[in-house]
């Protein structure tokens, strides 16, 4: 039966009023009926709405009180039409402006196809609010995606937040909703009312690619405003792509930025505040990188950003995206690298977010066996979607192109790759073939580092994956994951393990410090000592180390000779460097004030010193991926505590590095050496200057042709108590 054009447009002005209507276009704005030209506007709290035909404001026709004004006429307006608007008020507000309904749709079907492909890799450039011009006209470009909506609208404060005012038009087989509302200014906040098609359930979401949101505890998106940001960093991002990052030294300072430091009133630092402060304490100490953890948007601060709601957006805590591009260009004028910690793995359930986004599983799983994790309270990504990929792979894109960041660190590669990942018997789903590997998530990754190497030369990619999943660090054409590198998890696990003993026990646990050497080549591992070590009552590092005071201090340094001299690139996480005595609280700063103290300056002092002989020493970076980098003197001397090797470059350039792990110092130690000459104590961590009792080895140390330890030429040394010391042989 044929309904009349009548009653269709009776239909459709009550499915707008409501607030179910599909499709707006379809009602309001511009139709041809035979000769007459209709445009329909809807409007609440509106006294009177003119239309511009020809020279002249027409007045429109109320044809609901809740704000439906037609006219028709046979003379077309010129389209984009403008509108004059009388706001009921005391004193009467007119304005004027177009109407949003007279403008097209401008999302390109290539576009669509490749976002639903899972090959839109600038998905942000579509998706989210951006300023454009549509038909000559200025204005915001809303779009979002939300497959099983009935309705999606765009609610503001200049729509009162009435999700009847601006719905949006559907891009049918891509479930894209798009509406161009113009005049806007940067800076409005918004949100979605998405109502599902199935249930009914109404919903308010912020915007998934939004680059902007109001300050926390607050969740709207805001409109974009243009950067006006002039980059300085074209020397490094050249050098960048041409750097030989396999054998260059690599020691990053990971930092949370909302507690590194703080002013005395508990403000953060702003972007440009860390700009000013931490690169210089950076170059001071001698790292090569910054790995900030998440500052994506995130809505509770004792998440440390790790359940992220904004992919796409920087978070307002510390500043503007321009603010914090002045940081990366900064870092990088200062010759320092900018890594993010990014999460791909898990996103919270906070309903205002990407939780159940339409009212169904969209980015997430449906099922709890594959879509919730039980530890950290969060949903899993659901990789197999093509839309989700989109959505990943650009956030990963948006990071790296608009910030110039230098790499992503994926956090939580493990819960990603497993299935059963900290699931009992019944709590997991097998993959099609029955077992425990996520498929889906192998091949994200696997796309996440083609295209982070493609697309950004010398970017890096960093895993923290702490299982024995194999090539890792591979690249994707041999069959592995393609990462640059990935934390050594077992060797710090290993390795705090053994300096938790008492001394007088180390002898029974020498295989902690040295197994790693059976897997060290394996993948490109990154030794790290990360903020997951100390907190959640885990204790500082120095809180982890044996004895009194002085062995605390003595274990601390000692370790970091360990950690700067074994292969494999180098992180700490902030106030390991200085000794920090409490664990690491969010709220707080770090306790700058132990710097007063003269063993944490000599801590301090001590990893610095250490950090320029990793920088300087090409024996001591160069080859920490490869097997030739590294072989023992002395591995097997438990009774001592003490383990002796070779660190070389690619030149046969060489040093000695000799770690004693007990408080016994050791006076007249022979150790074989390779090579017969003279040689020198370039770094004792027992010096005065540390903290330490300065027993050593001053001046020349001359061989003699007496074998030892395999080598047939050797030196007689001072081993200080619990330290580390490191030979070079004079030309």
């Amino acid at each position: 039966m044929t309904v009349s054009r009548k009653n269709k447009n009776s239909m459709l002005q009550q499915s707008l009023l409501g607030a179910r209507l599909h499709d707006p276009f379809g009602y309001l704005g511009l139709h041809q009926d035979k000769k007459l030209t209709y445009i329909r506007v809807f409007r609440p709290g509106v006294k009177q709405i003119s239309i511009k035909v020809e020279d002249d404001f027409v007045p429109m026709h109320c044809i609901h009180h809740d704000g439906i004004f037609e006219w028709s006429g046979v003379t077309k307006p010129e389209v984009p039409y403008r509108l004059r608007i009388e706001v009921m008020a005391e004193k009467p507000i007119i304005f004027e402006s177009y109407d949003a309904y007279a403008f097209p749709l401008n999302i390109s079907d290539h576009d669509l196809y490749l976002f639903n492909e899972g090959r839109l890799w600038q998905a942000y450039r579509m998706l989210g609010a951006h300023a454009v011009q549509n038909n000559g006209v200025d204005g915001i470009r809303f779009s979002v995606w939300a497959p099983n909506a009935e309705r999606v609208s765009v609610v503001s404060d200049f729509n009162q937040w009435d999700g009847r005012v601006n719905p949006m038009k559907v891009h049918h087989a891509s479930g894209v909703w798009e509406l161009f509302i113009p005049d806007l200014l940067p800076n409005t906040f918004y949100k979605y009312e998405i109502r599902n098609r199935n249930t009914g359930e109404i919903l308010l979401k912020t915007d998934p690619y939004a680059n902007r949101y109001e300050l926390r505890p607050n969740t709207a998106a805001m409109t974009p405003e243009l950067s006006a940001y002039h980059w300085h960093d074209a020397v490094w991002m050249q050098e960048r792509a041409q750097r030989d990052w396999l054998h260059a030294p690599m020691n990053i300072l990971e930092v949370h930025a909302g507690s590194w430091k703080r002013h005395l009133d508990g403000r953060f630092y702003t972007y440009r505040e860390l700009a000013e402060h931490l690169i210089a304490y950076v170059q001071e100490m001698g790292y090569t990188h910054i790995e900030l953890m998440p500052i994506s948007e995130h809505p509770l601060d004792e998440s440390w950003g790790y359940q992220t709601t904004g992919y796409f957006a920087v978070t307002s805590r510390y500043g503007s995206s321009d603010d914090f591009r002045f940081f990366v260009d900064a870092c990088h004028q200062a010759n320092i690298g900018v890594i993010l910690d990014w999460v791909p793995a898990h996103f919270p359930q906070d309903t205002f977010a990407l939780a159940r986004f339409d009212g169904t599983a969209l980015y997430e799983h449906e099922d709890p066996r594959l879509g919730y994790h039980h530890d950290w309270g969060t949903y899993i990504f659901n990789f197999g979607r093509n839309e989700v990929k989109s959505f990943l792979l650009s956030s990963a894109h948006y990071w790296l192109s608009e910030f110039h960041l230098d790499g992503l660190r994926v956090d939580a590669v493990a819960s990603m790759l497993y299935l059963d990942y900290s699931r009992k018997e019944g709590e997991w789903l097998p993959n099609q073939y029955g077992g425990r590997e996520n498929l889906d998530a192998i091949h994200f990754l696997r796309d996440l580092n083609i295209m982070v190497h493609a697309e950004f030369p010398g970017a890096l990619t960093l895993a923290e994956e702490s299982t024995a999943w194999p090539g890792v660090s591979r690249p994707t054409y041999l069959g592995g994951l393609g990462f640059s590198m990935k934390w050594n998890m077992g060797w710090m696990h290993d390795t705090l393990f053994y300096m938790r003993q008492d001394p007088i026990y180390r002898r029974y646990h020498q295989n902690q410090l040295t197994f790693s050497q059976l897997y060290a080549y394996s993948e490109n591992f990154i030794l790290p000592f990360s903020h997951d070590e100390v907190v959640h009552g885990k204790g500082s590092l120095y809180s982890k180390m044996t004895g009194d005071n002085w062995q605390k201090f003595a274990n601390l340094r000692l370790l970091f000779a360990y950690q700067m001299t074994y292969p494999g690139k180098k992180l700490n996480f902030m106030g390991n460097e200085f000794g920090q005595i409490n664990e690491w609280r969010v709220n707080h700063e770090l306790d700058w004030y132990l710097l007063e103290g003269s063993f944490h300056v000599g801590v301090q002092m001590a990893l610095r010193d250490l950090n320029r002989h990793y920088h300087t020493i090409p024996a001591l970076h160069q080859l920490d991926f490869s097997p030739e980098g590294f072989y023992w003197i002395d591995c097997q001397d438990a009774d001592h505590s003490i383990i002796s090797y070779v660190r070389q470059d690619h030149s046969g350039g060489f040093v000695v590095v000799v770690l004693n792990f007990t408080p016994v110092p050791r006076v007249g130690y022979r150790l074989g050496i390779p090579m017969a000459g003279n040689y020198y104590e370039i770094f004792n961590s027992n010096s005065i200057y540390y903290g330490g009792s300065n027993q050593g080895n001053i001046g020349s140390i001359s061989s003699v042709a007496q074998s030892c330890m395999g080598f047939s030429d050797s030196i007689t040394i001072t081993l200080p108590p619990l330290a580390g010391i490191i030979l070079e042989l004079q030309p």
